[in-house]
Order: structure tokens, then C-alpha cells, then sequence
């Protein structure tokens, strides 16, 4: 060996015996002894992380000799804070941790502009982790955030089609657009930048093993947070990085109602590859027949979701995904007499009637494409076929002097194609409606109904006296169940968008400040087509579809129906539209250390948001003979096509909000807060979308804008925790939107809007005692006094024909659904093996519309759950939901007419109809489920 080789080899040696790298390991326990498997071990400063495994022991290689904070960070635990020394030898700790119920000790990102304990987050904000997730009957998103204290959620229809709301802001969420105030987030991004009828976020979002955990902000902070979100957001953090490959596996199967019956598949793996590389990829598939009965699969489909993490010493850059490609239907109302007490009508059953057209394979002209023999094909059973390609990008780079920068981007392609049912209301054979909605010039005479499906026939009648109030006649033996047809309609949606959004974020802390200023900023290309037909269903808790003629003797047959009984082609909705929406903000925020434990938050944002589109007009085919030319086939001459003519909007939003708070840290177990927000919100595109049919879209729609004081308290200690906020929640400039079906002249008429204002005061709360170490009670809720200070309602008497049009004035009452009393109380059960839980939602009596003429009674459900560890890798659960099969009422719809609504049943109304039928939607019945996992 030379002299040369031997010098470098002992410079070698040299080297590596002075810069030795250190392994950090050890264990991770709660304070019963049990291992924890996925907390998070980071050291501080550097990017060095390590993921405790399934026996709880965890391993950080390569560390190099210095002072570190080391930070041991477990959802349900108090964050472990401890600084090291690392020199020459390798170190080994246990670490203990205390319980969190709360996770009050826990770091939160959600409405607040940089990490932060929720201790000291001047936020009303609750962290759901994945165990809380994993206790929830997986119905959907909505039925989980049931668990979130001050939140009311409206998940009767299934999985979408739902309501969220906070604080009584709740005024424009309708069930058609249940998220309206709301932001629904996936790490940190919109799940969508847009809603309109029949789309909302919800749609594209479902809950599985791939979350980690959800945080959750009432109001307040969300008014600068969030883009055009200032109820609340909803966060769902999807799982991170693992040192070392491992994941879980679950298998799932139960039934719901009677005995309708699900299967489900979750999983979720990570790892990593190559240095500082790390992965994490996961989903599921499911097949459910829903909660209640339909002669169709309710669900079915699934998700996968991923994310690749790059780290390195200053920062982490990400890469993530998500495709979604799902069907799901939504549940209509059931059928209700006496006002006072509710019982279900018509044979029909609050648990089990579902009471939706059945399914059926159909192709339906296409009214934009007529000349071309264009049709659009239909089949209830798909209900909502919602597909969401979405891929993302993330950079945090740590860029010295204590400044960070932060860069999130992500693109999505979303399409959304309904085929339901609308309305399933109650039409008398003895009302002309049942006939003339056929889109026939004269259906009078003798009218006969088979079966669709089997072509027998089921009733023959006359309807020759109608029209003079005389009552029909059957001809022959057969009938009709209820002597009444179901007005219902087929309901075809097409809704697409091309997204991109992003948010990025500058960061400086000094020694007193932290400050955050940045921008975000979304587009979406979107466009929506609806179109309707009537269809002819018997009105029995099991609908049948009917084919109908008219066979008047010694005159041809013509047909009122298609061969499936879908009748009026296209005739009762066409909408075509499109609209390119820009949303950007601007925003700044200052945390101010004015004293050790006393911080001051201020924050604003400037947002602009522009509506460019425009909205096609329509008027009935001119053609002899309709569409297919043939007189015989009455059903298809009220086909609605273009005519030409566009009705363009361009207009452009913006606002200041803007939001302050005080946050006083009394102790290490205690924090006070108080804040006041000025929001905004804009308007969704259902304005033009759902409004100004066939007339100039000739003004822009109102800024709606929010108010919320608060005062909030924090308390956190080993045996009992709880937070306490009293709110006070304004929402102005509330325009109500309402339209008018008339039965004589099968026309459709937009009253003019009006504007409201609404007030609620409350007092949320959230609290956790364990009173053994193995036993934990939970309560939560909200108790509050909303009121509709300044309200108005256009009354349109039910006709197109203003001469008997008011406007009635109900200020001061109570504001529809929204409870004075909600609240969840439930004790948990873990020791050594076995768990358990049992937990009681409580919702109180809500008003059905803003008349108060009708109240929804206070209805309780019972959720229940066990499970056992059968070793280190196995556990075997049991989950119910809706343990008593409670038949409580979530919504109103109004009397049970066809084009009725809530707002048409005021107290005149009541009195002069006690026997009246209306529609009501129940809460889901009972559901069981065994799940088996496997994780290692």
C-alpha cells in the first residue's frame, strides 16, 4: 500500500470515528402501560422523524451530535417536550404519555396561519382522530361531523345531498347546497371551488382509512382562512409519512333497515423508498344497499388516495392524489299526517319506505341537440355518479433568518352526473294535473294504466267530469293504491368543472411576532345541464312504474306515456349553462406576544371573486307530431330546446373581512380567548344557474355578510378537560330565492327575492373526565336562541298569476332548523383487551320553516360499538348506529303536493287543513356492522 492510500484511509478512519452518527431509540406507552403505535417522533432542529410501530418502539438513525428538542407527538395524548444532548453514544428513552381526550395539547393547523397548540388557538376549533373515526357507522361525511359540538348536520338523505352548518348561519343552506357557509377541506385545499344545485363538496368527498384525523373551526377565524367558507371549516388530514413500511387492512360487512346488506373494504399502506423518501397509499371499495328499501344498490364504488414525501434538511416537497370514481343516490321525504304528532302515511314507514321511482334503462331526447337525433340516457339507479381526478403539489422551504415559505397546488377534473328521482308527492286521480302533466293536448276520457314492467294492466278509468269537479271512475275491477298517482319526475344532471386552486404562504417570527401574508386563488371552468320529465309511478310504499294511454272508443290509442311511463319529454326543466368562476385573495396576519402568556391576533383578507357564463333560454319544440313526429305519442310533444338566444352574466365580488383575538394562557392548564370576525359570502353559481329563466340575468347577486363575537375558555388536566365558547352570530342580507308550480298552466314562476337578516346567540361546550383510567365520559353541545330578526316571504298563492301575490312578514320568529338544544353524551371503554363505547346524540325541537307553523320534534339515536385486540395484528369491532331504530324527523318539505315547499305551510294554512298529508324525511333506521382489521 502506498503512503498516498495510507494517509487517505486514516483520514478516513479519522473522520468517521469524529463525526460518529447516533441512533435515538425507544418506546412510546400511555399511562396504563400500553403500547402506541403511529405517534410521531421529531427532533428539533432538524428533519430526523421517526413513527412508532405496532409493538410502540421507534428508531432515528444517522443523528448527529448537538442539543435537540425532541418532541413525541400522539392524537388522544399530550405532546412529550423534552431537550437532549447527543454526543458520542447512542440513547434510549420511554417515554409516557398522559391523556388528551380533548386534544387540547395537541397542534392544530386548521384557521390559524401557522402550527399551534389548540390550547392556544384563539379558535373554537375540535380534532376528531382517527379512532373517533373509526367509532362512526360509516354513513358518509356529513353523519360523521355529528360528533363536532355546535354543529348541525342534516345527513337523512345518505351520503350527499346533505346540510352542515354552525351558528345559526345557515339561511342559503339548502338540501340542495347543504355546505353553502362552509369550507370542506382536504389538507388545507377546498375540496371544491364551487357549488351550485345538486353540487356541492360533499359529492366528492368520502371518509376512509386514509384519514388521519379532521379538525374543525366554528365560524370565527374561518371568515380570513378560508376562500369564501366563513361558517366553519372541516379538514380532513389525510395519513403522513412512516419510516419504516407498514399499514392496515380492514374488512367490513353488516346491514341496515331491513336487513339490506353492505360490504366494504378499506386499506392504507406506507413506507419508505430510498433516503428521505417516503410514501403512503390507500382507499376502499364498497357495496351497500342502503338504509332503506329500493329495488337498487343505493352505493357502490370507491376511492384511492396517495401522497410521495420528499424531506430534506430545510423543508419537505410533496406530491399527492386522489381518484374517486363513485355512485350514490340520495333518500326523498315520506308521506306524514296530524301536525301535532306525526304518523306516517299511505302504508308508508318513517324506517323503512324510500319511496323513489324504481329503476329503469331509458334513452331521452337531448333538447341541445335535437337535429342531430341526440338522446341522453336515464336510470334512477345510478343516482349520482360522482368522479373526481385530483393531483396536487407541496412545498415548505425553511429559507433561513426564520423565514418559511409554504406552496400548495392542486388541479382536479370533477364530473357529477345525476340520474334520480325528484319529488314523490301525492297527485289525486281526481286532479286534472295527473293527466294534463302527460304534456298531452286533451287527456280526457277513458285512461288506462299497466305495468311497466310485466305490461298488465292495473286500472282503467274515466276521467270525462274532471274538469267540471266531478270525481273519475274505475272501469272494470282494478285500481290504483290510493286511488293516486306519484308526482314525480325523472331528474337528469351533467355537471363538469375543471379546477385548479392554490394558497401560498410567507412566514417571519421575530422575537415578539409571527407574521403570515399570502395569497390564494382558485379557477374553475364549469358547466351544468338539467332536464326533466314527468314519469307516471303508483303511489305505494313500493313504487311501479306505469305506461299509460288514453283509449277513448272509436278513437286512435295515443300514448300518455312511454313504454317505461315516462311522459312530457324534456318538458319540465331545461337548463344549460356554463360559467368560468376566478377566486383570489389576499391576506395578512400578526401574532403579537404583547406579554408572556397574553397573544394578539389580527388578521384580514381581501378576496374578489368573478361569475363569467351564461345561461341558454328555451321554449316547447315546434314540430308537428313532437319529436317523433308520430300525433299518436302524446309524450313527446313539450320537448324544451334552445332558442338561440344566451342570457350572459360578468360580474365580480369583493370584500375586506377581517378578524381580531386575545388569547391569555392563565397556566400551562388553562387559556382564555375572546374574538370578533367581520365576514363575507359571496354568492354560488346557483344564483344564475337556478334563477332568470328566460329573462336577462340583469343584476348581480347580494354579498351576504357575518358577524360573530366570541368568548372562550380552555381548560386541560390529566383527569378532565373542556372548552366552553358563548358566540354571538349575525347573518345579513339573506336573499331568499323561492318559485311556484302551477297546475293549470304546468309553469314555473321565480318570485322576487327578498332580504333577511338572522341572530343567534349560544354557548358551545366540550368536555372529557376520566373518571377511572380506564373509563372516559364525553359531553358536548351547544345551547342556543336563533331568531329571524328581519324576515320576509313572498307568497305567490300557488299560481304564476301576481294579482294575488303577498309578502308576508314573520320577523322575530324562531329560525327554521336550527335546534335551542343539541348535544352528544357518551362514556368509552378500553382496558388491556376490550373496548367500548356508547354514545346518545341528542337534537332538539327545530322549527319547519320560518312561519313556525310546524315543529320538528326533539328525537334522540343511540350509537354503540365493542371491540377486542386478538393479538398485536388482529382486532375484531362491532358498530351500531341507530341502536333503538329511533324514527325522529330531520326535515320538512311542506304539504304533500307536487312543486310544494317548506315556506307554502304557515298557521292559517294548518288550521284550515288538519288533515292535510305532508312530507317529512326521518332519520336513518338502525345499522350493524362487524369489522376485522389487520395492521402491522
Amino acid at each position: 500500500m502506498s503512503k498516498l492510500q495510507s494517509i487517505f484511509l486514516g483520514l478516513i478512519f479519522i473522520s468517521n470515528f469524529a463525526f460518529a452518527q447516533i441512533v435515538i431509540s425507544g418506546d412510546i406507552i400511555d399511562s396504563e402501560g400500553t403500547p402506541l403505535s403511529g405517534a410521531q417522533i421529531t427532533m428539533e432542529p432538524s428533519n430526523k422523524f421517526a413513527v412508532s410501530s405496532i409493538q410502540g418502539t421507534f428508531k432515528i438513525m444517522d443523528v448527529n451530535p448537538g442539543t435537540y428538542i425532541i418532541k413525541v407527538n400522539y392524537i388522544g395524548s399530550k405532546t412529550h417536550t423534552e431537550t437532549i444532548q447527543v454526543s458520542d453514544t447512542d440513547l434510549s428513552f420511554s417515554f409516557v404519555l398522559e391523556d388528551d381526550p380533548l386534544n387540547l395539547d395537541n397542534v392544530v393547523v386548521t384557521g390559524n396561519f401557522e402550527p399551534r397548540l389548540q390550547l392556544e388557538s384563539s379558535t373554537a376549533i375540535t380534532t376528531l382522530t382517527s379512532k373517533d373515526i373509526q367509532q362512526v357507522f360509516p354513513r358518509g361525511t356529513a353523519d360523521l361531523l355529528q360528533a363536532v359540538p355546535g354543529t348541525f348536520v342534516d345527513p337523512s338523505a345518505g351520503e350527499v345531498f346533505t346540510r352542515v352548518y354552525t351558528r345559526g348561519i345557515s339561511a342559503s343552506a339548502e338540501d340542495d347546497m347543504g355546505w353553502y357557509y362552509i369550507s370542506l377541506q382536504e389538507d388545507g385545499l377546498p375540496v371544491s371551488l364551487v357549488q351550485h344545485s345538486y353540487y356541492g363538496p360533499d359529492i366528492f368527498h368520502r371518509v376512509d382509512i386514509t384519514t388521519k384525523k379532521i379538525e374543525a373551526i366554528r365560524g370565527g377565524s374561518a371568515a380570513i382562512t378560508a376562500l369564501n367558507g366563513p361558517g366553519g371549516i372541516y379538514n380532513f388530514i389525510s395519513q403522513g409519512p412512516r419510516d419504516t413500511f407498514g399499514g392496515e387492512v380492514q374488512l367490513q360487512g353488516g346491514v341496515q333497515g331491513e336487513g339490506n346488506p353492505m360490504i366494504r373494504i378499506d386499506g392504507n399502506f406506507g413506507g419508505t423508498f430510498g433516503k428521505n423518501w417516503f410514501f403512503n397509499i390507500g382507499g376502499h371499495y364498497r357495496k351497500d344497499d342502503g338504509a332503506r328499501n329500493t329495488d337498487f344498490t343505493f352505493s357502490k364504488g370507491g376511492q384511492l388516495k396517495f401522497n410521495i414525501i420528499k424531506t430534506h434538511e430545510n423543508g419537505f416537497l410533496k406530491f399527492y392524489g386522489k381518484v374517486l370514481d363513485d355512485f350514490t343516490n340520495r333518500y326523498t321525504g315520506v308521506a306524514a299526517t296530524d301536525w301535532e304528532n306525526p304518523e306516517a302515511a299511505f302504508g308508508q314507514d318513517f324506517n323503512s319506505t324510500a319511496l323513489m321511482m324504481p329503476a329503469f334503462s331509458s334513452n331521452i331526447p337531448d333538447g341541445r341537440r335535437i337535429a342531430e337525433g341526440a338522446t341522453n340516457s336515464f336510470d334512477p339507479s345510478q343516482g349520482v355518479h360522482a368522479q373526481d381526478r385530483a393531483f396536487g403539489l407541496e412545498v415548505l422551504q425553511d429559507l433561513g433568518n426564520d423565514w418559511s415559505f409554504n406552496f400548495n397546488l392542486k388541479h382536479s377534473r370533477k364530473n357529477a352526473n345525476w340520474q334520480t328521482s325528484i319529488s314523490n308527492a301525492f297527485v289525486s286521480l281526481n286532479n286534472p294535473l295527473a293527466y294534463f302533466i302527460s304534456g298531452a293536448q286533451f287527456p280526457i276520457g277513458q285512461v288506462v294504466f299497466n305495468d311497466a314492467r310485466t305490461g298488465t294492466e292495473v286500472a282503467r278509468l274515466n276521467n270525462s267530469g274532471i274538469l267540471m269537479g266531478e270525481s273519475f271512475e274505475y272501469i272494470g275491477d282494478g285500481s290504483l293504491p290510493n286511488d293516486a298517482i306519484m308526482g314525480t319526475a325523472t331528474w337528469l344532471k351533467q355537471n363538469r368543472a375543471d379546477e385548479w386552486m392554490n394558497q401560498m404562504t410567507i412566514r417571519k417570527k421575530t422575537d415578539n411576532h409571527d407574521i403570515t401574508f399570502g395569497f390564494a386563488g382558485g379557477l374553475s371552468k364549469t358547466s351544468s345541464y338539467t332536464q326533466s320529465n314527468f314519469a307516471y309511478v303508483t303511489y305505494d310504499p313500493n313504487p311501479r312504474l306505469l305506461r299509460v294511454t288514453l283509449e277513448n272508443p272509436g278513437q286512435p290509442v295515443l300514448q300518455l306515456s312511454d313504454e317505461n311511463g315516462v311522459s312530457n319529454y324534456g318538458g319540465l326543466f331545461f337548463e344549460n349553462t356554463r360559467a368560468d368562476v376566478g377566486q383570489t385573495a389576499f391576506f395578512a396576519n400578526d401574532r403579537w406576544e404583547v406579554l408572556e402568556n397574553l397573544h394578539l391576533d389580527f388578521g384580514f383578507r381581501y378576496e374578489n371573486i368573478s361569475h363569467d357564463g351564461s345561461k341558454d333560454r328555451s321554449a316547447p319544440l315546434q314540430q308537428d307530431g313532437g319529436v317523433d313526429r308520430n300525433p299518436l305519442t302524446e309524450y313527446d310533444n313539450g320537448l324544451l330546446v334552445p332558442t338561440g338566444v344566451r342570457d350572459e352574466f360578468d360580474f365580480t365580488y369583493d370584500y375586506l373581512s377581517y378578524s381580531a383575538a386575545l388569547n391569555y394562557k392563565l397556566s400551562n392548564q388553562v387559556a382564555v380567548f375572546t374574538r370578533f370576525s367581520s365576514g363575507n359570502k359571496a354568492p354560488e353559481l346557483n344564483y344564475y344557474f337556478n334563477n332568470f329563466t328566460n329573462v336577462p340575468v340583469n343584476e348581480q347577486g347580494q354579498i351576504q355578510r357575518i358577524k360573530q363575537l366570541e368568548l372562550g375558555l380552555k381548560f386541560s388536566a390529566n383527569e378532565f378537560s373542556a372548552t366552553a365558547t358563548a358566540f354571538w352570530s349575525e347573518l345579513n342580507n339573506i336573499g331568499i330565492f323561492d318559485f311556484a308550480f302551477d297546475q293549470e298552466t304546468n309553469n314555473i314562476f321565480y318570485a322576487p327575492v327578498q332580504f333577511n337578516r338572522s341572530r343567534t346567540i349560544g354557548l358551545e361546550w366540550e368536555s372529557a373526565y376520566a373518571a377511572l383510567p380506564w373509563l372516559t365520559f364525553k359531553f358536548n353541545g351547544v345551547l342556543q336562541n336563533p331568531i329571524a330578526e328581519d324576515w320576509t316571504v313572498y307568497d305567490t298563492a300557488g299560481s304564476t298569476d301576481t294579482g294575488d301575490d303577498s309578502i308576508l312578514d314573520f320577523s322575530g320568529n324562531i329560525l327554521p332548523f336550527n335546534p335551542k338544544i343539541m348535544f352528544n353524551l357518551g362514556a368509552e371503554y378500553e382496558q388491556k383487551r376490550f373496548n367500548g363505547f356508547l354514545r346518545w346524540q341528542f337534537m332538539g325541537e327545530r322549527e319547519g320553516n320560518v312561519a313556525n307553523a310546524f315543529q320538528l320534534a326533539p328525537y334522540s339515536v343511540f350509537n354503540a360499538g365493542m371491540g377486542y385486540q386478538i393479538d398485536k395484528n388482529w382486532s375484531l369491532d362491532v358498530l351500531v348506529t341507530n341502536l333503538f331504530n329511533s324514527d325522529g324527523l330531520a326535515n320538512f318539505f311542506g304539504a304533500n303536493s307536487f312543486g310544494a315547499s317548506a315556506n307554502g305551510v304557515t298557521g292559517d294554512f294548518v288550521q284550515e287543513n288538519p288533515d292535510a298529508s305532508f312530507v317529512v324525511v326521518p332519520t336513518l333506521p338502525r345499522g350493524s356492522m362487524l369489522r376485522m382489521s389487520y395492521a402491522f
